[in-house]
């Protein structure tokens, strides 16, 4: 007995789910995707990098926006190869609309987010939280997207030639760490140093799009249907228009962004390869202020009041030879000059440019009496911790530490009990440390974690409190000092190997500090911060 045949099922994959029809060799095409890969890794890299560094300096705080961009990503990248799935018989259309998009979002993101914090940081409310929100928002988006990137090159990669899932794998992920190391790389080392957050995340959604469009245009064009084809392009072109557009106006974009945060009398602006310079006023009666990274470091207004209390109670002593740490500006070292019996004044400043300013731009030339001019001192360019490391024991009379607050988690290890043990032991046993501590008002545990990592590192510290108009150290950029009805404060921490130093000028300043202890705070250390 014959049976009938069965009817035959109709196939359940379209045409295009079969083996890729390629304008080249097999082997050829696989070369061409796993280079894309390569590029498309990097990119990605670097807008995760862009986000994290950006936040950094418009939102300060390193480690919590490290965290958030990165956790978020991976989170979202989760999501985005989930959702790719429906995508995979599309793959080619697939890949080439979330590179566009890609491109789009992630060129895109640095100038976004400095614009809404330019713009709406001062209004208060809910609109101060807008590049926190914003830094979240592109996360999310540019996680989606590169997840979905990976389940839609397999695919690509499967139908150019089958082989098993994890040889594909081991090939795709090959390319895409390769991609990735080479996008971390050149990002702090190209990209920023030469073009800038802006410019330069601008050329990584150009390099973006062009790589997709061509992968997908190029070699998989078969796979599209003639509309799918033009709308690919039309997009394509939309996306490289856009970006073009905004590389021509990043210069305007930027100025204008920068005398929105910092006013429209700016006079020096200056990305170098530490941090962003950035000189107001000092011409036409208006004062002087440096701001680095966005933070206020000096104020003309009331930087003389900040560093008499700095320096002259740490000069009440043996003061031959004086190691300044920070203080580029000359402004320290210019108060320590004007004490007798100073024979030498070393500074150690980690940003050569600060130096170049405070020797040649006139008004803080000005402003530091050309400290720089006066053959006893001498400079450093460097770390100062490294630099703590390498000096004798009792070299210096007095250390004064004119260093960024402690919050700020690039300064955290030079507030640490660590870097207060190298300080002691460049001490004479008369020597004195004083240290700039942040405000006390506004950050009363920080300003008490200092002391007690003072204190841990065997030495006898006197804190004191010193008000003052306009604090200038803020963790994040400080834009009301002028309008805030806060109290603005300072706080610093004298100290000396042996006996509790004493300075008779200095006991209603003690006072006021005394009032805000914060009692059994532990030291800070380089393992475990406590800022």
């Amino acid at each position: 007995m014959i049976e009938p045949h069965a009817p035959a099922r109709p196939s359940t994959q379209p045409p295009w789910a079969g083996p890729a029809r390629l304008p080249v060799r097999p082997g050829t095409g696989r070369f061409l995707v796993l280079a894309g890969v390569f590029v498309c890794a990097a990119c990605g890299l670097v807008y995760e990098l862009e986000l994290v560094a950006l936040a950094s300096y418009l939102i300060g705080d390193s480690v919590t926006q490290a965290s958030v961009v990165l956790s978020v990503m991976v989170f979202a990248m989760g999501i985005g190869s989930l959702a790719a799935k429906r995508l995979r018989w599309h793959a080619a259309a697939g890949f080439g609309a979330v590179e566009a998009a890609l491109a789009l979002i992630g060129g895109c993101s640095a100038m976004a987010l400095y614009a809404v914090f330019a713009w709406t940081g001062n209004w208060g409310g809910l609109w101060a939280q807008g590049p926190r929100c914003l830094l979240v928002a592109f996360s999310l988006a540019i996680g989606l997207l590169i997840g979905a990137e990976v389940p839609l090159l397999m695919e690509l990669i499967q139908r150019i030639r089958r082989q098993d899932a994890g040889g594909a794998v081991a090939d795709l992920f090959a390319a895409d760490y390769v991609g990735a190391l080479v996008g971390g790389l050149a990002f702090p080392f190209l990209l920023l140093p030469f073009l800038g957050q802006l410019t330069g995340t601008l050329l990584t959604g150009t390099v973006n799009v062009v790589a997709g469009g061509c992968l997908v245009l190029g070699l998989f064009r078969r796979d599209l249907t003639r509309r799918g084809r033009w709308l690919l392009v039309l997009a394509n072109l939309t996306v490289l228009g856009l970006l073009a557009s905004a590389a021509v106006l990043v210069d305007d974009f930027e100025r204008a962004a920068r005398h929105a945060v910092y006013g429209k009398d700016v006079r020096v602006a200056l990305q170098t390869d530490v941090q962003e310079v950035v000189l107001t006023g000092g011409d036409h009666g208006r004062p002087l202020d440096l701001f680095l990274d966005g933070r206020l470091r000096v104020s003309e207004r009331d930087e003389r009041r900040y560093h008499e209390a700095l320096v002259h109670p740490a000069m009440d002593g043996p003061r031959a030879r004086v190691l300044v740490l920070g203080g580029g500006d000359g402004l320290a070292a210019r108060d320590v000059l004007r004490n007798r019996g100073v024979r030498r004044v070393d500074i150690v400043e980690l940003d050569a440019a600060v130096v170049q300013l405070a020797r040649h731009d006139t008004a803080l030339a000005a402003l530091n009496d050309h400290v720089y001019g006066d053959p006893r001192v001498h400079v450093t360019t460097g770390d100062a911790f490294d630099l703590l490391r390498r000096v004798h024991p009792g070299t210096y009379d007095v250390v004064i530490a004119d260093l960024p607050d402690p919050g700020i988690t690039a300064s955290t290890k030079l507030y640490s009990q660590e870097f207060y043990g190298l300080a002691r032991r460049a001490l004479t046993e008369r020597g004195r440390l004083v240290v700039h501590a942040g405000p006390v008002a506004s950050r009363r545990r920080v300003f008490w974690t200092v002391v007690s990592t003072v204190r841990a590192a065997g030495l006898r510290p006197v804190p004191y409190r010193v008000g003052g108009r306009a604090s200038g150290f803020a963790a994040g950029p400080d834009r009301t000092a002028g309008t805030s009805r806060s109290p603005r404060d300072w706080g610093f921490v004298l100290a000396a190997r042996g006996a509790a130093p004493a300075e008779p000028g200095l006991e209603s300043d003690e006072r006021a500090a005394e009032r805000t202890r914060v009692p059994g705070l532990p030291a800070s250390t380089l393992v475990h911060p406590r800022y």
